[in-house]
């Protein structure tokens, strides 16, 4: 019988360096992973909804964990998928626009069955859990983040201490872990991205039509191209949030190019990468810069795919590993 091929020095470095980011988030918790001083702002379920936005935009943050004071229970995480539910509700029914400002945070799961989508995130972890399993958990729930539920010693009552995201967890592989720079393969040697049935808008688009397209194909972002697919910006589930703040829902029928201008004058921009970076580059820019998302583009700037926090941390997590056990 033939031998195998022997394996070459890229892929061993490739190997090698997916396994000690394993073995890393396998010994650190979620608490490790929390900055020395932060706040938390947790959003009681009987809040109106146009409060809750209101406070999530003048704080600069996109998600919130929710507590039912009735029970004293953790609620789930309210994110800027639920507002855009609620838009898709009101586009479906549009005489429910009169008692949209009277909608509270617990009606939401009403809202959300009604037009048949998924509901609010209910996913957790102790903080003292392995990283490792935070990250398992967030892929196996297909959530962008995940609140850290702690016990009360005393009331046996649960605790939000605080939520981790994936733009978090990776940054502090990033900054921690020096093999990352091992991970040299290009794009286009690895199963990594999206390259098909891609969700595209124009500048002329209008917004409802984009946010149909987050909703209905479960996306957080779709990139903006013109006549000749060149890649021009990209429209991101936060902007539908910049629109509607102080319940001006008219401003979701201009088009996405007076959409984008509505952004805020500190807005970083969109990130790129060519189907040649690796992804020792690619966390190299994680940890420099606060990357959600990178559109994958040809040297003509044209549109090839999409690369996500959720793909990367699939691949460093779940590639190979049922030969993780070859490294000794």
């Amino acid at each position: 019988m033939p031998s195998s091929r022997p394996e070459s020095a890229i892929d061993r470095d490739q190997r090698i360096g997916l396994q000690r980011i394993r073995d890393f988030l396998k010994v650190r918790t979620s608490y490790d992973v929390l900055p020395l001083s932060f706040r938390l702002i947790i959003f009681d379920t009987s809040l109106l909804v146009k409060k809750s936005l209101a406070i999530l935009i003048q704080n600069g943050i996109v998600s919130a964990p929710l507590w039912d004071s009735k029970t004293s229970t953790f609620a789930g995480l309210l994110t800027t998928s639920d507002y855009i539910n609620l838009i898709q509700y009101y586009w479906q029914n549009p005489d429910a626009v009169k008692r949209i400002d009277q909608f509270k945070l617990n009606s939401l799961r009403d809202i959300e069955k009604a037009i048949g989508v998924s509901q609010l995130e209910t996913a957790s972890i102790h903080p003292l859990q392995p990283l490792y399993k935070a990250c398992r958990h967030m892929l196996e729930t297909r959530a962008r983040r995940i609140p850290l539920v702690d016990i009360d010693d005393e009331t046996g009552r649960a605790m939000v201490v605080s939520v981790v995201t994936q733009y978090r967890i990776l940054k502090f592989v990033a900054v921690n872990v020096y093999e990352t720079q091992l991970l040299r393969k290009p794009l286009k040697h690895l199963n990594l991205g999206t390259y098909q049935n891609l969700e595209t808008a124009s500048m002329e688009t209008p917004v409802f039509d984009v946010i149909h397209q987050l909703v209905n194909f479960n996306i957080s972002s779709v990139p903006i191209v013109n006549s000749d697919n060149v890649v021009t910006n990209v429209f991101e589930a936060v902007d539908v949030i910049t629109l509607i703040k102080g319940a001006n829902y008219d401003e979701l029928n201009l088009n996405v190019g007076e959409a984008l201008q509505k952004r805020p004058e500190d807005f970083p921009g969109i990130y790129t990468c060519s189907m040649d970076d690796r992804l020792d580059t690619i966390f190299d820019t994680i940890r420099k810069s606060r990357v959600h998302r990178l559109v994958i583009i040809n040297e003509n700037s044209q549109l090839v795919g999409i690369l996500t926090l959720s793909d990367i941390l699939e691949y460093i997590l779940l590639e190979g590993e049922g030969d993780d056990s070859r490294l000794g």
